[in-house]
């Protein structure tokens, strides 16, 4: 789970605690026991975990998300559990985790419940239910291709769409911030953005008081192109 984009992050990370750590068969045993408790699929929330921490219960990101199932300690307090320490305990983690996941389930379906997991129910909302950060695409596209795999469903398949609510892409997986080729994003000169603006109208007509509009009105103002450098070139 990731917060979403911030200029700086301005709180040192959690610091994950010493000691003997337990083994992934045990971490397993718990992921299925819990996600049977709450009534969430095993095989998503085992798709999760991995996508997640790789089973590490100590695994803290750059944003600081906490434990096997990279629980905000934000989203932590929602459900109760108000120190981040707390969260380095698998129990915790995966009990807190879990239930966030089946809110998420319950509004969303099983697509959009996985991107918002990854980048806020903000993001999905301002997205229009289909997040496009690239780390959110790839992230949705490895939790799912996964869980589709272990119920033996094809990812790009409609059956797979079927269940999940969201069409899985190949390009998914290979989501970049740019891409070369169709549709790259271009790199634009600063030196370049700057506009002309002439006003069309008198002085007095340029007060929005005295303006009147119509199908015979000029508009205020017009944006116009900067002249060719005439400078000859090297």
């Amino acid at each position: 789970m990731v917060s979403e984009p911030k200029a700086a992050q301005s709180t040192s990370l959690p610091i994950p605690p010493s000691g003997p750590v337990p083994s992934r068969k045990a971490l397993k045993a718990l992921v299925e026991q819990t996600a049977r408790r709450y009534g969430v699929e095993v095989a998503l929330v085992d798709a999760l975990v991995i996508a997640e921490s790789g089973y590490d219960p100590r695994a803290v990101s750059p944003v600081g998300a906490v434990g096997l199932m990279q629980v905000m300690p934000a989203t932590a307090a929602d459900y109760g559990v108000n120190s981040v320490e707390a969260l380095f305990d698998p129990q915790t983690n995966v009990r807190t985790g879990i239930r966030h996941l089946k809110r998420l389930l319950g509004q969303f379906g099983i697509g959009k419940a996985v991107m918002a997991y990854n980048a806020g129910e903000g993001a999905l909302s301002r997205h229009n239910g289909f997040v496009t950060y690239p780390e959110t695409q790839r992230y949705t596209h490895r939790v799912l291709s996964h869980y589709l795999s272990k119920k033996g469903i094809a990812p790009y398949s409609l059956e797979a769409r079927e269940l999940t609510g969201i069409r899985l892409t190949p390009s998914m997986a290979k989501a970049s911030a740019t891409v070369a080729g169709r549709g790259a994003v271009r790199q634009i000169d600063p030196s370049r953005l700057r506009l002309r603006i002439r006003p069309t109208l008198s002085e007095r007509a340029l007060d929005p008081g005295l303006h009147s509009s119509g199908p015979h009105s000029k508009p205020m103002f017009e944006l116009q192109r900067p002249k060719p450098s005439l400078k000859p070139r090297n």
